[in-house]
């Protein structure tokens, strides 16, 4: 019994260092998993071709109404009133 007790207090140390890293390891991962499932779903800007030109996707949008160009009546968003 006296030998069991010795060589737990020997692997003691080495236990908590390894139990401390494996720790370390899943934070850093869980933080990196973390960092880019934020990166996924965060919207980023966009830009398409236009004639051959980069164009900003938000402004392109806000200089264009399909439907006002149509002559129907759009409100400040371009979006089609009813009245």
């Amino acid at each position: 019994m006296d030998d069991i007790s010795k060589l737990l207090q020997e692997a003691k140390p080495l236990y908590i260092a390894r139990k401390k890293q494996r720790n370390r390891i899943k934070a850093v991962l869980c933080m990196l998993v973390g960092a880019v499932m934020i990166s996924t779903f965060m919207p980023q800007k966009s830009a398409f071709v236009d004639n051959g030109e980069w164009v900003d996707y938000e402004q392109y949008i806000s200089q264009t109404s399909p439907i006002e160009d149509m002559g129907l009546p759009v409100d400040e968003y371009g979006l089609l009133m009813v009245s």
